[in-house]
């Protein structure tokens, strides 16, 4: 009997209606340009600026609301969207570039197998160089589509002018680096007060990067959550009265201490059989050898399961697919998908020792899978245009709260 897993999952993300991928395209629907749907329901405004915080979930936010008194105001009318699957980076900045569901726009995890190389690649920083971003996400972006109506700008830091990432998912418009947080609030501030009407993207990644290296219980995140609170308070009040300034994020953490920081490549049965492994340490990609029967391909399942299915959800591709976790499919996309999917539902951490350098092993804050601590995400008001007939300088806490 072919493998089925056997614990109910979470509903897959509502791709369409209050995910990350509808914050552009909702946001650019505002901003009146053709083509596109407000399926968020923003409201009508001339300039509109999205701030991406990386790792910034709504559990966390929530949790360590003291250490940010100016979003804390706003939580209360927060709503709540999902990440897309996985609660990854590379997944959910192309789902808010595009607008589309992974299984469109194909980067369905962080480390993924490219079927013409028969190798797995990296979707962040360190793409493999026979891979053409422009091929591997084809669509056109949301920022290419407005472009032609509106001036379009993304302020972020110079190294991702360029990047893989960028051509692929977040191309359009133009490039405003700058290095530092407050730099970018500079550069926001400024781009903004230079044309009437605007859609700006603002990506903001040291909170993610704390997170990382220390965990969020750490007090080094939390003086980068106060940090970005202060510099977000100082834009919601230098961009034109004019302006909708929203915060959302690509993904949530969690803390995995060391313990549980798991090396399975020690257990030779669980890599029976198995050609690459890809994703990250909360959600593995398993490709599986081709030529494998599917006897065997049931019998590693149930290996998997043994092992890990008390903590784990452990499925199928074409379980995954069924379930709408990345949304309708494209062809070329699904041979990117694993062909055995490990989702950790506890607090652990799964990684391949044979294709990591030891550092992964020392990363603290992990995301990737479907508990609600990774995939809950913010959408937050910080600054919304001042009613007709309001003075700029009235244009204080009641008139920027949404």
């Amino acid at each position: 009997m072919p493998f089925r897993h056997r614990e109910p999952l979470p509903a897959p993300p509502a791709y369409g209606a209050s995910t990350v991928a509808e914050v552009m395209t909702s946001a650019a629907a505002a901003l009146g340009v053709d083509g596109f749907t407000n399926a968020l329901g923003l409201p009508a405004s001339r300039r509109i600026a999205v701030v991406m915080v990386d790792g910034l979930g709504m559990a966390l936010l929530r949790r360590y609301a003291a250490h940010a008194p100016f979003l804390r105001e706003s939580l209360a009318s927060a709503r709540i969207l999902s990440s897309a699957f996985p609660s990854t980076t590379a997944a959910s900045l192309a789902s808010l570039g595009t607008g589309l569901a992974p299984g469109q726009h194909g980067m369905v995890g962080y480390d993924v197998l490219d079927p013409a190389q028969d190798t797995v690649v990296n979707m962040l920083g360190r793409w493999d160089a026979a891979v053409d971003p422009l091929l591997w996400q084809p669509h056109p972006t949301v920022f290419e589509r407005v472009s032609g109506q509106l001036p379009v700008v993304t302020v972020s830091h110079p190294r991702f002018e360029d990047s893989p990432m960028t051509r692929a998912a977040l191309r359009g418009g133009a490039f405003a680096g700058a290095g530092t947080i407050h730099t970018q609030i500079d550069t926001a501030a400024r781009h903004l007060a230079a044309a009437p009407r605007m859609l700006m993207y603002f990506y903001v990644n040291d909170l993610d990067k704390a997170g990382h290296r220390w965990g969020v219980e750490s007090p080094h995140w939390l003086r980068a959550l106060e940090d970005l609170d202060a510099a977000l308070k100082l834009l919601a009040r230098r961009v034109p009265p004019d302006t909708l300034l929203l915060l959302t994020a690509d993904h949530g953490m969690v803390d995995i201490p060391a313990s549980q920081r798991i090396d399975y490549s020690g257990h030779p049965d669980l890599l029976e059989g198995v050609a690459h492994t890809g994703g990250e340490p909360r959600m593995l990609h398993l490709y599986l050898a081709p030529d494998l029967p599917a006897e065997d391909r049931d019998a590693l399942a149930l290996r998997w399961h043994e092992a890990y299915g008390s903590r784990a959800w452990i499925l199928t591709r074409d379980e995954a697919v069924a379930g709408g976790y990345f949304g309708p499919v494209r062809d070329e996309v699904l041979p990117r998908i694993g062909d055995l999917l490990v989702l950790a539902r506890e607090g652990i951490a799964l990684i391949d020792g044979r294709r990591v350098q030891p550092t992964a092993f020392e990363m603290v804050g992990q995301h990737g899978s479907l508990t609600r601590a990774e995939r809950d995400i913010p959408l937050i008001v910080l600054a919304k245009p001042a009613a007709p007939g309001r003075s700029q300088g009235n244009r204080g806490r009641g008139a920027r709260r949404g």
